[in-house]
């Protein structure tokens, strides 16, 4: 589901249910979608699961989305896209330290690989999402790296601007991380050019950070505060950003 509703040849559902979601209104974006048919149920098992990474909140209501997404699913690439959902929900939770499920991230996220054909859609999303658990929960980058290339070459091939900002962006994390500054630079400000073509919002200040940090100042200052900015008009979504930004605490000796 990562580019619904970001095309001209979307219908009026999916680009009503995109500028939602766009917006941190998961909830609502989930409520325009029928729970009736195994895409529908994905879809909206994907908006909360999506959710739960931005707001560290819903994880109840992602689970039952995602029961129901995985007691329609019929076909093997149904079926696959249901455990993607299942693995990246047990990811966030494991990165948020709201329960340590990294085992089940893995298996799930196994599961959806022996069953998406290569070539299918949602293929180069499951690639994406092992390079995130290769990085943020095993600790290795090189087969983080990987993976995201070859979702970024899915992404291209497949015509998927959402998920190609997500590549850009956390292959640039991997320069930042070996002091590649240029290139990290470029994968950066090609995230947020994308996030911001898009007009996916509550992306785009966690995009700005990012360049930022391959910049001096003034311009540094000036995206930081932009993202600040962004993350006020959504209520502070995402929550993690909202807390690496957050102004210092002034001891009251020296107010």
């Amino acid at each position: 589901m990562s580019g619904n509703g970001t095309t001209a040849g979307d219908d009026p559902l999916q680009t009503a249910v995109w500028r939602l979601r766009s917006r941190a209104c998961w909830a609502d974006a989930a409520a325009l979608l029928p729970a009736a048919t195994a895409p529908a149920a994905l879809q909206r098992a994907a908006l909360l699961v999506e959710r739960c990474l931005y707001t560290e909140a819903g994880w109840e209501e992602a689970e039952d989305a995602l029961r129901t997404a995985e007691a329609l699913a019929h076909t093997d690439e149904e079926r696959g896209a249901a455990a993607c959902e299942r693995g990246y929900l047990a990811y966030s939770a494991t990165l948020h330290a709201v329960r340590d499920r990294a085992d089940e991230a893995r298996s799930a996220l196994g599961r959806a690989a022996a069953l998406i054909p290569p070539g299918a859609p949602v293929r180069a999303l499951l690639d994406f999402r092992r390079g995130l658990i290769a990085e943020n929960l095993t600790g290795s980058p090189q087969a983080a790296r990987a993976a995201y290339r070859r979702a970024h070459a899915g992404a291209t091939a497949c015509a998927d601007p959402l998920l190609l900002s997500s590549t850009w962006r956390h292959l640039a994390g991997l320069a930042l991380r070996e002091k590649e500054l240029a290139e990290a630079r470029h994968g950066f400000a090609e995230s947020l050019r994308i996030r911001e073509e898009l007009g996916y919002l509550v992306g785009t200040a966690p995009a700005l950070v990012s360049l930022a940090e391959t910049e001096t100042d003034p311009e540094a200052s000036r995206l930081r505060e932009e993202a600040r900015r962004l993350l006020k008009l959504l209520g502070g979504v995402p929550t993690w950003l909202a807390r690496q930004l957050s102004p210092p605490t002034t001891d009251a000796a020296t107010a």
